[in-house]
């Protein structure tokens, strides 16, 4: 078998797991008047500490941005498949097949009320800050607004990717009565934030502050942020002001990224130590056979696997013989460190995803809650392998928020996206000559940029990224709509050699309607706040 939050009401002062372990205990620690947490640099830096647990609860080993029972957005989209098909822990099946799931009534991907829950503590220490903090400099003062104008600004980032045009807070208000700003605004606001973030974070901390948001952080935030606002030449400016750091780049293995936070690739990442500060992600989506009736949550679509290219570059295809003979053999690098397949190495055994197999394979929908793989796959990127006992001994692997492949990615975008076709791509080969893989050219924009969306879907898979790119790109009304997506299932004959059929693992077709770019104001904010009036079409 295999396998600070601080909520300073003047007078509590708690601690909330952040990004890293010498500021892991979310146990508090004893109650202070709002003076006495002004006192001491060390009492500010245990107050910014409750702000890392935005990175955790939204990352993809959280459960923030997905509902309760799930983590990674990429199941709303066509590379990641939930298993389950009842409510509540098939609420992606649900969102992304049956119309009514998302509405002011109700909205399974919405961040609103905790968003804003979160806007305010971060606006009381800013507050608190300029009332009591005249013993530190203006250059500690400056670093620690920054750190905190840091997930300020990611929680605006959130919020108006989601709706266009929110309300922007920038100071406590008992006032109830806020319009919303327009979206251009609502942009402005994050690229403040983040730049402000970005001109006082320092670009390393001290070993005793490691895993805190540095400049590079803040400036490859804002590189994100600043392509789903259409600003190209920002969006490139910020990923360039990374480049020209000098302190990041490239691991020579693609695998090897994802296993620690220590690495030169590494920007961001949301670290956790186990036993006491460790997450259930593998418990939820690894193997059934490391974890029998648990496990299984996702997996890999067939649209995802046949886009990995084969190891020379050319594209993978069912109608040659030899690939569809042998179809996990002689692919790229990318694919080996992304998917587990049938017959792929585990732990120290084999996976069997055939039908029967101890790996298992169902037909989605003929089993509630199978905990076994509908598409025929498994994630191998974001998993544990050497962690051998996960339900006893959960994981402490990072998760990456932020990593020097996007950089590259955002840049690439921002050129492409401003007729830059050459610039662009350079950088989009930089992607693919790290996995051995050659050199693409393009003619045109729109050449240019149906290879970059292939590259970052393969790229960034199970990242977190290609949901709200199809969304931001107003593709997902074409490739997420009147669409059923696949996977392979696979039967062993009696010579010991594999069947292999392509087949649905959707049981009805997708939904997402035009107004689905833009999600509604919950209905609780339309009732209370007499100023705001409601996204249109909704």
């Amino acid at each position: 078998m295999r396998k600070l939050i601080i909520s300073l009401s003047i007078i509590t002062l708690m601690l909330g797991v952040t990004a890293c372990q010498d500021f892991l205990d979310v146990t508090p620690k004893d109650r202070y008047s709002e003076k006495v947490v002004w006192e001491s640099k060390e009492n500010v830096k245990l107050y910014l500490n409750g702000f890392y647990a935005i990175a955790r609860d939204y990352g993809g080993f959280g459960s923030r941005s997905l509902g309760s029972q799930h983590h990674l957005s990429d199941g709303l989209s066509d590379i990641l498949k939930y298993s389950s098909s009842v409510p509540g822990t098939g609420t992606p099946n649900y969102v992304t097949m049956v119309p009514g799931q998302i509405s002011p009534d109700q909205n399974a991907l919405s961040v609103w009320t905790n968003a804003y829950e979160r806007i305010r503590r971060i606006n009381e220490f800013l507050d608190g800050l300029n009332k009591y903090g005249d013993k530190f400099s203006k250059e500690q003062k400056d670093q620690f607004r920054a750190e905190a104008r840091f997930f300020r600004g990611y929680l605006y980032f959130l919020l108006v990717r989601n709706h266009g045009s929110v309300i922007l807070l920038d100071e406590l208000t008992s006032d109830r009565s806020h319009e919303r700003s327009p979206e251009s605004a609502c942009w402005d606001f994050v690229a403040r934030d983040l730049d402000f973030a970005a001109q006082h974070l320092p670009k390393t901390w001290p070993e005793s502050d490691k895993g805190r948001v540095s400049k590079g952080a803040a400036y490859a935030f804002k590189s994100r942020a600043m392509l789903y606002a259409e600003r190209w030449q920002a969006a490139v400016s910020a990923a360039q002001n990374v480049i020209d750091m000098n302190q990041y780049g490239l691991l020579n293995n693609y695998g090897d990224v994802f296993k620690s936070a220590d690495n030169q690739e590494v920007i961001f990442a949301v670290r956790y130590q186990a036993p006491k500060f460790a997450h259930d992600f593998d418990e939820r989506y690894a193997p059934s056979g490391d974890i029998p009736g648990r496990g299984g949550q996702a997996g890999p679509t067939q649209e995802l696997v046949d886009a990995y290219e084969m190891a020379d570059g050319t594209e993978f295809n069912w109608d040659n013989p030899q690939h569809a003979n042998q179809p996990y053999q002689n692919r790229e690098p990318r694919f080996y460190a992304s998917i587990l397949y049938n017959g792929a190495s585990w732990k120290g055994d084999t996976i069997e995803t055939y039908v029967d197999g101890e790996d298992g394979y169902v037909e989605y929908g003929t089993s509630p809650n199978p905990a076994t793989t509908v598409t025929g796959y498994y994630m191998r990127k974001l998993l544990d392998e050497d962690n051998k006992d996960f339900v006893n001994n959960k994981s402490d692997k990072p998760w990456i928020e932020l990593r020097y492949a996007e950089v590259l990615l955002n840049y690439a975008e921002g050129k492409i996206q401003q007729g830059q076709i050459q610039q662009g791509m350079d950088k989009v080969n930089m992607i693919r000559n790290r996995v051995g893989l050659p050199a693409e050219s393009a003619a045109n924009k729109e050449e240019a940029m149906k290879i970059f969306r292939h590259e970052k879907m393969v790229e960034m898979a199970f990242e977190g990224h290609r949901y709200w790119d199809l969304r931001r790109w107003d593709l997902a009304h074409e490739k997420l709509n009147d669409v059923r997506f696949h996977g392979m299932k696979i039967t062993r004959n009696q010579d010991g050699s594999f069947s292999h059929q392509i087949v649905e693992c959707d049981d009805q077709d997708r939904y997402f309607p035009e107004k689905y770019y833009r999600f509604p104001i919950p209905s609780s904010e339309i009732a209370n706040n007499p100023a705001i009036e409601q996204i249109e079409n909704w």
